[in-house]
């Protein structure tokens, strides 16, 4: 059976490639940077340190990614305006990104674009400086957390799940609903990632225990 005809496929539909963002098109992580650059290394410092307990009881498997990411928020974003979060996104842009990214990566996203796919990126990062990053790559669109607001301050809460595992996979079926793809591409490389990549026509882990990635033995582009 031609990938065309996949349950979930649509011969006449678009071919879309989904991207994770942290250590997929990136060399690691953003959030920390982001929130570094916002913060100052001593007041993050100080964060991470209320947070150590709920970092180490989720490497246990004792509580979900979702909730050790939500003591963070509390302790770093819980309160913040808009415009204060929306200026540490401007400083994240021009001082960290560029040096986060990962060239290979962008080539790939690249190639995608020029072939007219349609490109998403899907993260369990949050939206606050994902919009930015998303628009500044050409995405078409982008799937990832989202924080809570209240009287134009964060709450340091999400709203819905935090995108990752199988969420990832339920944010992509609803997002292409109207329009289910041809073929679908994914890229990622965490455990996270691997409902995402079982979806895909091509999943494809770039995560290496030396963490140089596998973008040199990509595939090419055929669907």
């Amino acid at each position: 059976m031609s990938l065309a005809m996949q349950p979930g496929r649509d011969p006449a539909g678009p071919v879309v490639a989904a991207f994770d963002f942290d250590g997929t098109l990136t060399r690691g992580d953003s959030l920390i940077p982001w929130l570094r650059g916002g913060q100052g290394p001593a007041r993050l410092g100080w964060a991470l340190g209320k947070t150590l307990p709920a970092l180490a009881a989720w490497q246990l498997g004792r509580i979900s990614n979702e909730a050790a990411k939500l003591v963070l928020l509390r302790h770093t974003v819980a309160g913040r305006s808009r415009d204060e979060l929306a200026a540490w996104t401007d400083r994240f842009l021009h001082e960290a990104l560029p040096g986060l990214l990962d060239p290979r990566a962008l080539k790939r996203l690249a190639e995608h674009r020029a072939a007219g796919h349609r490109c998403v990126m899907v993260s369990a990062s949050p939206e606050v400086y994902l919009e930015a990053v998303a628009r500044q790559l050409g995405f078409d669109a982008l799937l990832c957390s989202r924080l809570e607001w209240q009287g134009g301050c964060a709450t340091g809460r999400l709203i819905g799940a935090n995108c990752h595992g199988e969420e990832k996979v339920r944010r992509l079926q609803v997002w292409w609903a109207d329009q289910p793809p041809s073929a679908v591409w994914a890229y990622g490389d965490t455990r996270g990632d691997r409902p995402m990549l079982a979806l895909a026509d091509h999943g494809i882990y770039v995560g290496a225990p030396d963490g140089r990635g596998h973008y040199e033995r990509l595939p090419p582009l055929k669907t």
